[in-house]
């Protein structure tokens, strides 16, 4: 890994830290939104650690009971850990506004990213050049709310 990389995760770390104590000790009064966009804490299960993990996003795409998220990490050509663990343990959940959701996680198909890439880059629009600049496809995480078992 590249220093500048290292510096970019720790950036990244900082400020995802910074929005989850904000939202938290306003009982998501504050930090509920970012640029527009519904904000959401995923927790996964880590891929090595096997130990809760979380992490602020924004869901640019909230259908109803689906909720949409972009691993796009800034346009970084390498995949976001959360994104990582949710392909190794696709059970997540998600809190939006303060109610914590049990949801499954997937990847969008080649016809759900062609229908909703659109409706992202509408709702904010510089994942359109993250999307340029990355040597990666960017994935698209559809979540749905879990069956009861």
């Amino acid at each position: 890994m590249r220093s500048s990389q290292s510096l970019t995760d720790i950036g990244f770390k900082a400020l995802n830290r910074i929005h989850r104590t904000i939202v938290h000790a306003s009982g998501g009064r504050v930090g509920g939104s970012a640029f527009g966009m519904q904000a959401v804490e995923l927790h996964t299960i880590g891929r090595k650690s096997g130990l809760c993990r979380s992490t602020m996003l924004t869901a640019p795409v909230v259908d109803g009971d689906q909720i949409v998220l972009v691993a796009s990490k800034g346009g970084d050509d390498r995949d976001p850990e959360w994104y990582r663990n949710l392909v190794a343990h696709p059970d997540i959940e998600l809190t939006m506004a303060g109610e914590r959701k049990p949801m499954r996680a997937r990847i969008a198909t080649s016809e759900e990213r062609a229908e909703l890439w659109p409706r992202v880059v509408t709702a904010y629009r510089p994942y359109d050049g993250y999307r340029r600049r990355a040597k990666r496809d960017i994935p698209l995480v559809v979540c749905e709310p879990r069956q009861s078992e």
